[in-house]
């Protein structure tokens, strides 16, 4: 909704009666519900409440899907909702036992990894729609060790193990034959000089070094070199970002239509569509969890579509980022509220950068 379109006191509490009323029951809401529901609230009468729903129908909030008199919110009227909703003032508290169940979840987490993916379980499970988490490529490219292994004549065999307990392994091929001890030597040189470090990092300093320290290690260097060229510590994009995916059997229970749904499912398969999708609603520096209705501006078909989302962090450092996927008939309130403290839960489990 334009922030420069602006509704009455009255037309926002018919309009939020039924809004609230649509995600209940899911079905199209008539003057005598929004009565029922307003009490005598302003001093309104069934017929004043049926000239408001006209108004708010005139300016794009409401539309009538059959010939009854009930109405059912836009996009544009979702959009004004959440931004009354969405402001810290307005939300409250999540409730104690929720609190307790989330506490629960994610008793013994001990790594980012396993944090982004019990998070995508417990945003599914809160929202009954997609949740999803995805990790910063940084998070997930830390050096533990590596290892070569001569597989034959210039091929080679070169296995990363990370921190978060991933293990990655690549052949290559190489332009010159490496002996066992030109082998042992590069694994022995990464491992003593860059354990605990993100591999992007690796690679800058390790041509860095290659070309400051060429005179004095001739030799050494090149067999390192040959191994580093020809991508033993390349990072993929499947490797490099991890995405926890989950309820996506929320949305057949969902009222999306068959075409929505299956671009919906497609999207959430593509993993770069997915990374775009969130990069493109969801900035790394907000504080604030962001609230887009609407998604065909990235997602053609999909106005009908909310997402919920927020950066994840450790201090001042972006871990990845979490969101809710959904049919707009989702429980705002606590959805948001959920978002909101799990992105700041990262921060409480793991007070300092690992």
């Amino acid at each position: 909704m334009p922030s420069d379109l602006r509704i009455s006191s009255r037309e926002r509490l018919v309009l939020t009666s039924i809004i609230e009323s649509y995600i209940a029951t899911g079905q199209p809401v008539g003057s005598g519900a929004v009565a029922r529901q307003l009490g005598n609230k302003e001093g309104m009468s069934a017929a004043t409440i049926r000239n408001l729903m006209a108004s708010l129908d005139e300016a794009g909030l409401l539309d009538q899907p059959h010939t009854s008199a009930g109405r059912i919110p836009t996009p544009q009227a979702f959009r004004f909702y959440v931004e009354q909703l969405a402001s810290p003032a307005r939300l409250g508290p999540l409730a104690p036992e929720r609190i307790e169940q989330i506490h629960d979840t994610f008793a013994g987490v001990n790594t980012s990894q396993q944090f982004l993916e019990r998070t995508s379980h417990m945003l599914a499970l809160i929202s009954s729609g997609v949740g999803v988490a995805i990790s910063t490529a940084a998070e997930t490219q830390t050096l533990e060790h590596i290892h070569f292994s001569r597989l034959g004549a210039g091929r080679v065999l070169a296995v990363v193990v990370t921190m978060e307990g991933t293990v990655q392994d690549r052949v290559l091929s190489l332009d010159r034959d490496l002996s066992l001890a030109e082998l042992e030597f590069s694994a022995r040189y990464l491992n003593e000089n860059f354990h605990g470090w993100g591999v992007d990092r690796i690679q800058l300093e390790l041509a860095r070094r290659l070309e400051a320290e060429r005179s004095e290690y001739d030799r050494l260097m090149h067999s390192l070199e040959e191994l580093y060229r020809k991508g033993a510590l390349e990072s993929e994009a499947s490797a490099a970002v991890s995405i926890f995916i989950e309820g996506t059997a929320n949305l057949l229970a969902s009222e999306i239509d068959r075409g929505r749904l299956q671009t919906m499912l497609h999207a959430l398969e593509a993993k770069e569509r997915l990374i775009s999708l969130l990069n493109a609603y969801v900035d790394a520096r907000q504080q604030n969890v962001r609230v887009v209705v609407g998604l065909e501006e990235t997602l053609p078909g999909l106005h009908n579509v909310v997402l919920i989302g927020a950066p994840a962090r450790i201090g001042a450092e972006n871990i990845g980022t979490l969101a809710v996927i959904a049919p707009t008939r989702i429980q705002y309130e606590q959805t948001i509220g959920a978002v909101s403290y799990l992105a700041q839960l990262s921060d409480r489990l793991f007070p300092s950068s690992q």
